[in-house]
């Protein structure tokens, strides 16, 4: 969701990664931004051409909170609206507090350089540094940006949520999409079903090609957004908007940058392993024709939109002799869950652990399934609507495993966003954007079958012994490890955006440069400069940025490992669930309640005991899978 927190994440959504992807009412009359309705002493502080003292920073900062918990809840409110009911009304509503939240920002952090060469106590200096970081996607002072960013933004948020493909399939497994539908209209996740399930190499080429047609009209909005957060970010002494938005990791951008790069490498030997298998398993199913022996692999045939995880082809690369795993699916179905329960069951994880349950409101406010009679963003998110207890998620769940994963992701979001909720606002986010992304995907690690038949979902005689671990860690690494690298290069495309590495002209050849470099995947058409593929992807015309996805998937893994240590479990990772330790509820709660108020490294060391993130313990909990691949892979060529 949209808040406009002075923090590096304030306009990004809080946002389930997208694959795996009660109404409100505008208050009448609505209540009008503290911005609107006087001219705050903080201003006339800033026009005073004598030096600052220490008191005069203090009083900046508290009217400075005062009117972004203002604006916060109001703009968090149309926010919401405009995401279930998308209207022109709404729309208007959303871009016209955008470029109210857009405007205090860059008026906030502006006025923050008064004080810059004062030597403040340690929690007011890194208040006032995160407010003069202001937001991702900063408008600068000149008159009338912060509307036309806002007006840009919100159209580039609409385009996608409204965006859908004419296409009838002739296969009838797929005839429950045209039930009314005569026209064979198919919105995203219709079409996202088409490319999960369907065999035909031709079916996914034609359906990956057609969602990608929402996206060239976005380019030119795209660009000239560029412009407007890059003149924005130089304002408030950055290069671009990519090293402000690296700076918000408590070291210099180009650290950052070197220490991503360090991740990446700790687990890129066992993604390249991967690769290598899927490949040849996809080149026996497909032939020589679709998939070649060596090379990049097609990325529409990985089972999913952008080709980011992969789990929905485990049938075609499921491991010889190695049993089934478990189907979460199948076993959903079969003890007829449906949506609410299934945000149930997870809730019902994090109170095990010692969490106080939901709010009432909670399950009277959100959104958990896709309602049919309006257009409203489905893609999975969290929302704090008042830096208080109005918590909700608002996602249009299906019965499957894969969304089981994700309310327990999202209900991650909730938890920590209430447990940091009496930090002052400059902090109530997460440590860095990485853990507020990990959380829920630490817990979902502990959906294992031993935690499944505890819930009921499964029976103990049931549970795979230890020969089908490779099935298990199979399942996993197709969603988690095939994750890895298409999680950071969607920031390097916009980091090379932004610095003017790429420009418009080669916005796609530059995506699709990435793409193969990081990932080993090619398109099935050939592109063009005139297609715009990034803005097929949620996160780029939804402007969040997306390291933190990819600093997830290496936290969600140490945070597991050292919670089964504090738990004592004693045998492999990928057994272990902590469901029902209350202990390490209560050490991963007082994590939480930190927010962003210490440095990451101060909240890492506070449950994990290191104050490094370190890919190891991803490669020790897929260490069976490694060795399994590694054999089934020798004499092939790997790479591409």
């Amino acid at each position: 969701m949209r808040k406009f927190l002075m923090i590096a994440a304030s306009l990004g959504a809080l946002s389930a990664y997208g694959c795996k992807t009660e109404t409100a009412s505008t208050p009448s009359p609505a209540p009008v931004p503290a911005s609107e309705t006087s001219t705050p002493t903080i201003t006339k502080a800033a026009e005073k051409d004598t030096a600052p003292t220490p008191q005069e920073a203090k009083e900046f900062l508290e009217n400075a909170e005062a009117e972004i918990v203002e604006l916060n809840e109001y703009a968090s409110r149309v926010y919401w609206v405009n995401a279930n009911f998308i209207t022109e009304d709404t729309s208007w509503l959303a871009s016209k507090v955008g470029a109210e939240g857009a405007k205090l920002s860059t008026r906030l952090a502006n006025e923050a350089k008064r004080f810059n060469d004062l030597d403040l106590p340690a929690d007011m200096a890194r208040k006032m540094d995160r407010l003069k970081r202001g937001s991702n996607f900063p408008a600068p002072e000149t008159e009338g940006a912060a509307e036309e960013l806002s007006k840009i933004m919100t159209n580039l948020d609409n385009t996608y949520g409204k965006g859908k493909f004419t296409y009838k399939s002739k296969n009838p497994e797929f005839a429950y999409l045209y039930e009314n539908n005569e026209d064979g209209v198919l919105s995203l996740g219709a079409l996202s079903d088409i490319i999960a399930k369907s065999r035909d190499p031709e079916e996914l080429k034609t359906v990956w090609e057609g969602w990608r047609k929402v996206s060239p009209p976005m380019k030119k909005s795209y660009t000239r957004m560029v412009e407007i957060i890059n003149e924005g970010s130089q304002e408030l002494g950055f290069a671009d908007a990519g090293m402000l938005w690296r700076a918000g990791y408590d070291m210099d951008g180009e650290a950052f940058s070197a220490e991503a790069d360090r991740l990446w490498g700790q687990v890129k030997p066992l993604y390249d392993q991967l690769h290598c298998y899927v490949r040849a398993e996809l080149n026996t199913h497909y032939g020589d024709d679709v998939v070649p022996a060596n090379g990049p692999i097609r990325a529409d045939l990985l089972g999913n939109m952008w080709g980011q995880s992969w789990g929905n082809i485990y049938d075609l690369v499921a491991p010889a002799d190695a049993g089934e795993g478990v189907d979460i699916t199948a076993l959903l179905e079969e003890n007829e869950y449906d949506q609410i329960k299934m945000v149930e069951t997870a809730e019902a994880f994090f109170t095990s652990m010692g969490f106080e349950p939901l709010p009432d409101t909670f399950w009277t406010r959100s959104l958990i399934t896709k309602p049919r009679d309006r257009e409203v963003m489905c893609h999975a998110s969290a929302w704090d609507i008042d830096d208080k207890e109005d918590i909700r998620i608002k996602m249009c769940t299906k019965i499957n495993g894969e969304d089981f994963s994700t309310v327990h992701h999202e209900l991650g979001h909730n938890f920590y966003q209430r447990a940091y909720k009496d930090q002052p606002v400059f902090y109530k986010d997460g440590a860095n954007d990485g853990f507020h992304e990990a959380i829920g995907d630490m817990i979902a690690l502990s959906i294992t079958p031993n935690y499944l038949v505890e819930i009921g979902l499964m029976n103990e005689e049931d549970i795979p012994g230890a020969e089908e671990d490779i099935a298990l860690l199979m399942r996993q690494a197709l969603d988690k490890v095939a994750f890895l690298p298409f999680g950071i290069m969607i920031d390097q495309w916009r980091w090379k955006v932004f610095s003017g590495e790429y420009s418009p002209s080669e916005y796609n050849d530059g995506w699709w440069e990435l793409r193969e470099k990081y990932q080993g995947l090619k398109p099935p058409t050939s592109r063009s400069s005139d297609d715009f593929d990034p803005g097929a992807k949620y996160h780029i015309p939804g402007n969040t940025p997306y390291m933190r996805y990819f600093l997830a998937h290496i936290l969600q893994f140490q945070f597991h490992k050292s919670a089964c240590e504090m738990s004592g479990f004693d045998g492999p990772l990928h057994r272990c669930s902590v469901y029902g330790n209350k202990d390490v509820g209560e050490k991963f709660n007082a994590m939480m309640e930190m927010g962003s108020s210490k440095p990451w490294p101060d909240a890492l060391e506070a449950f994990t005991g290191t104050r490094d993130m370190d890919g190891s313990a991803v490669l020790e909990y897929f260490a069976p899978l490694m060795t399994y691949l590694e054999a089934e892979n020798k004499g092939r060529t790997c790479g591409w």
